[in-house]
């Protein structure tokens, strides 16, 4: 099938961030407990989302968006980053903070292949909810059925379900077609 658009996950798509999880996990427990709320057993996402609930957000997203701007620094280039640009519009929607999405872009040299950037925090929701991916769609003035979302985890293949568009595994993708 012929695309119009490509999206790409950032982490584990085009870069490795150099993020130590686990630290993350224990630093943003840290930040909560510092303000008396209960952790939980969710994890980092857990806590991400508890965090609206308290009113804690912004530290929360402070706290991870720290370690992942670190960890863009010493970003390990993926193979699919090679491959840019295209000659069709490119976009990034990911999980991680936008500001860590463009400066991994930024390291890398590939930001000016890529048109449109969502992270967890453009959009009031985040993947695999398809609001973030529809909004890289948009901004690239592409439509969901003639876009291609390339990933490399389940939640990424539920975004693009969700969204209508097609899904790539990014172990899988052959970008050449669209190489500029």
């Amino acid at each position: 099938m012929s695309h119009d658009a490509v999206v790409y996950d950032l982490d584990g798509t085009l870069v490795e961030l150099d993020v130590d999880w686990g630290t993350v996990t224990s630093a943003v427990a840290e930040a909560l407990r510092e303000r008396g709320v209960d952790t939980g057993t969710g994890g980092l996402w857990g806590m991400l989302q508890r965090s609206d609930e308290t009113g804690h957000r912004d530290i929360v997203e402070a706290t991870i968006t720290e370690y992942e701007r670190s960890g863009a620094h010493s970003s390990r280039r993926l193979t699919l980053a090679d491959g840019l640009p295209h000659d069709i519009p490119v976009g990034v929607c990911s999980l991680n903070a936008e500001a860590a999405c463009r400066l991994a872009l930024e390291v890398h040299e590939i930001e000016s292949a890529v048109h449109a950037v969502v992270g967890r925090d453009t959009v009031g929701s985040a993947k695999p909810d398809p609001e973030g991916l529809l909004s890289v769609v948009d901004d690239l003035d592409a439509e969901p059925d003639s876009t291609v979302f390339v990933g490399d985890s389940e939640r990424d293949a539920e975004t693009a379900r969700r969204a209508g568009t097609d899904f790539a595994w990014a172990s899988e993708f052959d970008q050449r077609r669209y190489r500029a």
